[in-house]
């Protein structure tokens, strides 16, 4: 009989014995992480009660206070809300706006940083410093001159109003988020392209606007999340024209002088956070890597 000369023994695998270190350091972090599902819970849960209560009927509404689940499922708050509430048109009215706001917003701000990452002029850090102080500025003390320069042009009442006011109150913080992620892209991709003979607008178009998808991503979900939920500036420069409201001014269609219709109310606040739910999920993988490119530079 022939032998191999292999021991069974020393060919087996090892079975790895747990590490009493790491079992102890999960067990130490389990309080931890309970409380933190808790808090979680705790932070979910008015969505929650929100969703319930748009399919729950008048009175299940009152009767079962802060129940999420309803008695009785009604789906006509829904049509009631889209329909009676004219949300229809109120959505249009939010997505052209939001996309226009958000299309406007990247354009500029991306050749605005652009241009501040790769030049240098007398008195830069000043001028960023006067132009960073007007991200603390409130809106109430500049609504007043807005509003006076809205009508002296004509756009008051318009949707071309709302578009100009959104995309000029972000333009400040994207420009600086633009200008962190491209000082931290190398210079030697630049370089190249600069001995290849790309002169500044070229490297701009066709090199460093396509390598900037992560923070385009970040600029484009924070300005549609903004401009979504923008109540004030819809409000105050639509107010003589019902049929230009967005969907934040529009839920107020269903509060009345003496009565609130509730229902209506939940079902109309779950259509409004649906879209915007529904892209940071898309987007949340480059708004975390778009961040973390601009605060690293």
């Amino acid at each position: 009989m022939q032998t191999t000369g292999i021991h069974p023994a020393r060919n087996a695998p090892t079975a790895r014995r747990p590490v009493p270190g790491k079992r102890f350091g999960a067990l130490k972090m389990l309080p931890v992480h309970l409380i933190l599902l808790v808090g979680g819970f705790f932070w979910v849960y008015p969505f929650l009660w929100m969703l319930g209560s748009s399919l729950k009927t008048t009175k299940d509404f009152f009767d079962r206070g802060l129940t999420i689940w309803p008695g009785t499922v009604v789906w006509d708050n829904y049509v009631r809300a889209w329909n009676d509430g004219n949300f229809g048109q109120y959505f249009i009215n939010t997505i052209l706006v939001s996309v226009l706001v958000v299309v406007f917003v990247i354009l500029f701000t991306a050749m605005a940083g652009y241009s501040l990452s790769r030049t240098t002029f007398p008195g830069k850090g000043l001028v960023l410093g006067v132009i960073a102080l007007t991200l603390f500025l409130p809106h109430g003390y500049t609504i007043i001159p807005i509003f006076d320069l809205i009508a002296r042009i004509g756009l008051l009442n318009t949707l071309g109003s709302v578009i100009l006011i959104e995309t000029a109150g972000g333009v400040v913080f994207s420009t600086f988020l633009f200008m962190g992620y491209f000082l931290s892209i190398d210079r030697d991709i630049e370089d190249a392209a600069r001995v290849d003979g790309a002169n500044f607008h070229q490297r701009f178009w066709r090199i460093m606007l396509p390598l900037s998808g992560p923070i385009i991503a970040t600029v484009a979900l924070m300005t549609f999340i903004g401009s979504w939920n923008n109540f004030f500036v819809p409000l105050v420069f639509t107010l003589g024209v019902p049929e230009l409201r967005t969907l934040a001014v529009g839920m107020f269609a269903f509060v009345g002088e003496n009565t609130v219709d509730w229902t209506s109310l939940a079902a109309g606040s779950v259509i409004t956070l649906a879209p915007i739910i529904l892209v940071f999920v898309l987007l949340q993988r480059y708004f975390i890597n778009g961040v973390a490119g601009a605060v690293k530079s």
